[in-house]
């Protein structure tokens, strides 16, 4: 009698020892937002597309990252469209991009959620020895569909205009043709880089040259244009009288769920919105009316 009742006590402890192993095994969710299921899904998640987008998605990443252990965010750039198609394919998580795919025939039905998480400045660039200051909205659309091709035809110097680019892949592209130029395109003269960092060494470099660049990116190598008599600050957005902007999106194939979810959650809390946003050249999607 006493050997059973040793057997039923070896096998009750064994089986409790079992559940707190089970119970610790289980996954935390993700700090900086609840999951949908509660449980960490992926230990990776992948972001690539608008390179205007991305040092706020690093940002986020690095911070997600720290309150997260274990987990890896990888953020590549590519441009906007590469951002649409890569996650569209599923090879990456989240696709990045300064361009909505609402009435673009390409994306339709393909299950694509919009997730807003910036409003994403964009400057008109140009290389210091430059002379004026301001361009027009019909000077712009002048200069980048090639029919003005000297400075001295908008109050500069005698000398040729050089178009710095970037590829048809890109959002800040698509947002200057559709912003400034009332969607004409650029001239073929225009030459094309494949990332905003690329595009800001190329005038800086280019005698001549003008671009246009995310003002996150702006760097003291080159001199930044008034808009129709209006010089970029995030309150000339906020008020209206700064119309160079575009939203940033963060496209998600289907509702997202655990990590992704959560990284999500993060980079729309009060927590990084608040402190990080304006901090990274952004400005919060609350303070702009849409």
């Amino acid at each position: 009698m006493f050997k059973k009742k040793s057997r039923i006590a070896l096998i009750s402890t064994a089986l409790v020892a079992l559940l707190v192993l089970a119970g610790c095994g289980q996954a935390a969710a993700p700090q900086g937002g609840n999951t949908s299921s509660g449980t960490t899904d992926k230990k990776t998640i992948t972001l690539a597309g608008s390179t205007a987008l991305q040092p706020l998605a690093q940002a986020a990443a690095k911070d997600f990252m720290s309150k997260n252990a274990g987990i890896q965010v990888n953020v590549s750039g590519g441009g906007s469209f590469t951002g649409l198609n890569n996650v569209t394919s599923g090879s990456a998580d989240i696709g990045n991009s300064d361009v909505s795919v609402e009435g673009n025939a390409d994306f339709k039905d393909k299950g694509l959620v919009d997730h807003l998480v910036a409003v994403e400045p964009f400057l008109i660039i140009t290389n210091k020895d430059v002379t004026i200051d301001n361009l027009s909205q019909a000077q712009l659309t002048d200069i980048f569909t090639g029919k003005i091709a000297n400075w001295k035809d908008v109050g500069g110097q005698d000398a040729k205009i050089t178009i710095i680019g970037r590829s048809a892949s890109s959002g800040s592209r698509a947002t200057i043709s559709k912003v400034v130029m009332d969607g004409k395109d650029f001239t073929s003269a225009a030459t094309a880089q494949d990332s905003t960092g690329n595009l800001i060494t190329a005038v800086a470099q280019t005698p001549g040259s003008i671009g246009y660049i995310d003002a996150a990116y702006l760097k003291d190598t080159v001199k930044a244009l008034k808009y129709n008599g209006v010089a970029y600050s995030a309150d000339a957005v906020i008020d209206g009288k700064y119309p160079i902007y575009a939203y940033g999106h963060m496209y998600t194939k289907g509702e997202p769920t655990g990590t992704v979810k959560a990284y999500l959650d993060y980079i729309m809390s009060a927590e990084f919105q608040n402190a990080n946003v304006e901090k990274a050249g952004f400005i919060p999607v609350s303070k702009v009316k849409k």
